[in-house]
C-alpha cells in the first residue's frame, strides 16, 4: 500500500476541512441542510474497509465512534446515519450524517435529494470552530 495520501477530488469539490484524528482527515459536507460529517483515511490506494489493516480498521471504528458522538452532541439530531458506499468516489469514506424526521430526505438517504446549501461562510466557520471543539473534548 502506498504512503502517499491524496484526497480526492470529488471530495475536495464538496466539503471543507474540519480537522484531523489520528487516521482520519475529517471533513465537514458543504450543504447546510444536513449536519454531515465525513471520515477519511488518510492512507492511499484503499477503497474498501477491508483494504485496511487490522489496527488501521480499528483506528477507523474508534473514530467512526467518536464522530457519532460528535455528531450527536453537535446537531442533536434523531438518528445518525453511519455508511460507507463509495460508488461515486471510490476513495475509502466514511459519511457521518445528522438525521432528522423534519429533514428534506426523511426517511431516505440524502443522495439525490434537491440541490445542496452551501454554508454562509460565517455559518461555516462557527461550524468547523464547534465540530474543532467537540472532538477536542471527546
Amino acid at each position: 500500500m502506498s504512503t502517499d495520501f491524496t484526497l480526492d477530488p470529488r471530495l475536495a469539490a464538496d466539503t471543507v476541512h474540519a480537522g484531523d484524528l489520528a487516521l482520519c482527515s475529517v471533513l465537514l459536507m458543504d450543504d447546510a441542510r444536513f449536519p454531515w460529517l465525513i471520515l477519511v483515511p488518510r492512507r492511499a490506494d484503499v477503497s474498501e474497509i477491508t483494504d485496511l489493516g487490522p489496527e488501521d480498521a480499528r483506528a477507523l471504528m474508534d473514530e467512526m465512534r467518536i464522530a457519532t458522538g460528535v455528531m450527536l452532541a453537535l446537531a442533536k439530531p434523531d438518528k445518525v446515519n453511519v455508511a460507507a458506499l463509495g460508488n461515486a468516489v471510490p476513495q475509502l469514506h466514511v459519511h457521518v450524517i445528522g438525521r432528522f424526521r423534519s429533514d428534506p430526505a426523511w426517511p431516505k438517504p440524502v443522495w439525490g435529494i434537491g440541490a445542496a446549501t452551501p454554508y454562509p461562510l460565517h455559518a461555516r466557520a462557527q461550524m468547523i470552530e464547534r465540530i474543532g471543539a467537540l472532538f477536542a473534548a471527546a
